[in-house]
């Protein structure tokens, strides 16, 4: 059975219209629920989920191949998202209050001010594709909009089509059950019905993961419109790993293997894979890699047209002058017709040869390939990281008598996540993570995971001198939300 990827049917032009003025409509009555009412219908949203899982994976198993066991985990995940991100804006942290009260005796005198963050009003979400469940319909971009308060127009990615219509099922259910209004959440599919999504003036922000290719077309619409928007998009990125001497020689098989794993993970379909393997100069660990890689099998691609940009990749990655090929990955089809990759794995002479090639080499190749440099010395390692545009991720591996400090100061400025002595593989949802980094990683300075990226989707109004009766609940002198606050400079706690 052929799996050729179907024209993705585009939402009537009518259709659309009903959903933008629902999410209209919807804006106001959905920012004024309490975080508390909203944190419920996001929890309402992850129990029809989990009650619906196994159908779920299975229609995700059938149009993904991503398997059972990775599709069950990204159930979970995607319903910790939907409670954790609401709770988050119960504690009123995202919402971010601050409260000076009048000085008459400050030179000049000093009104009384009052701040707080507000929801921007219907956001238009880009599904990705690489996750049907975590960065899809009630994924990450979805759950930190609803949680800000705003409505959420879903443009579903045509990779999962069946799990995404029934996922979307499932979301408009539970809110409604909760007692959302019409319209906090409508799905539309089709490529011209997204950029119509984007380019209407009641649409206030965007979310996108994918492409830097797909997200910068996106991205300048959102700009060039006669009111630009917020256009907060996840997009390509090399995520190199950068092996100290000292590390290399106290762990070289477990560096080896564990970088084989992590780039090949998902058949190397994840943002944060790492493309580039920095390393001393060892011919021996090279070889080591060449054979760890030989015994990968091939695992399935999300879709004809990602393995089709793959191939591209790679010929581009082959035809670079001096680059050898140490691996040369297979792309084929399964008895299903479903295509499948196993891994490639290439080598250049130097960094000076790296250098020369830097504008094919640091270009994300979506797919389980990787490019070993070998360097000779710290200087070396760091002219390439210069040479790096933005990236979600920077890896070291490093020895305790052995520490790069120049390199991870450099880090810093070239990527949004910096590890060490681990894979950047996984992203763990959590308040100090970012996931986000430097152009052409991301458009924006924000992460798109974690209950930061709540603050997206929200922009601060400050009350001055207004009379007490007339304060939104948040500014209120009896802090009736209970929300964590600043007064005059210190924190003040609510009682629960």
């Amino acid at each position: 059975m052929n799996h050729p990827q179907p024209a993705e049917p585009e939402t009537p032009a009518g259709e659309l219209e009903g959903l933008l003025g629902l999410a209209t409509t919807a804006a106001p009555a959905w920012a004024a629920c309490t975080p508390r009412e909203r944190a419920t219908a996001l929890a309402t949203v992850a129990d029809a989920l989990e009650r619906n899982a196994d159908h779920l994976v299975t229609l995700a198993d059938r149009e993904t191949g991503l398997g059972h066991a990775r599709l069950s985990g990204e159930v979970k995940r995607t319903t910790g998202q939907l409670r954790s991100y609401g709770e988050y804006a119960v504690s009123g942290a995202p919402f971010g209050v601050t409260i000076d009260h009048a000085d008459p005796d400050a030179t000049p005198p000093r009104p009384e001010l009052r701040r707080h963050l507000v929801p921007l009003g219907p956001v238009e979400v880009f599904a990705g594709g690489n996750f049907p469940f975590a960065f899809s319909v009630a994924g990450t971009d979805t759950a930190s909009a609803l949680a800000a308060g705003c409505p959420v127009l879903l443009k579903a990615h045509p990779g999962h089509p069946q799990t995404s219509a029934t996922t979307a099922t499932l979301v408009r259910e539970a809110l409604a059950d909760a007692g959302a209004p019409l319209g906090t959440f409508g799905m539309f599919t089709g490529r011209e019905a997204g950029v119509t999504v984007l380019r209407d003036e009641r649409v206030r922000a965007a979310a996108f993961t994918g492409s830097v290719r797909g997200g910068r077309a996106l991205f300048d619409i959102a700009s060039s419109r006669p009111r630009p928007i917020p256009f907060h998009g996840e997009l390509g990125s090399v995520n190199p790993v950068v092996v100290t001497a000292g590390a290399l020689a106290e762990r070289r098989s477990e560096i080896a293997s564990g970088f084989v794993a992590s780039f090949t993970l998902g058949t190397g379909q994840f943002c944060t894979k790492p493309g580039v393997l920095l390393m001393p100069r060892d011919p021996e660990t090279v070889q080591y890699l060449a054979a760890q890689v030989r015994t990968a099998h091939a695992l399935p691609m999300l879709s004809p047209q990602i393995a089709e940009g793959y191939r591209r990749r790679l010929d581009e990655v082959a035809a670079a002058q001096q680059t050898r090929t140490l691996v040369d990955g297979t792309l084929t089809t399964d008895a299903d017709g479903r295509p499948q990759a196993s891994p490639s794995l290439f080598v250049v002479p130097s960094v000076e040869h790296f250098l020369k090639e830097a504008d094919d080499l640091l270009e994300e190749c979506f797919g389980p390939a990787a490019v070993i440099v070998p360097y000779d010395t710290e200087d070396e390692a760091a002219q390439v990281l210069e040479a790096l545009e933005g990236s979600l991720t920077l890896t070291f591996h490093t020895a305790p008598d052995d520490r790069p400090a120049g390199l991870v100061a450099l880090a810093q400025r070239k990527a949004g996540r910096v590890l060490f002595n681990g894979w950047p593989t996984g992203v763990a949802v959590t308040a100090a993570q970012q996931h986000g980094g430097p152009y052409p990683s991301a458009t924006s300075a924000h992460t798109s995971v974690g209950p930061y990226a709540i603050d997206r989707f929200l922009r601060p109004v400050a009350y001055q001198d207004a009379p007490a009766d007339l304060l939104p609940p948040a500014l209120r002198d009896d802090n009736p939300l209970r929300f964590l606050r600043t007064v005059d400079g210190k924190p003040e706690t609510a009682a629960p």
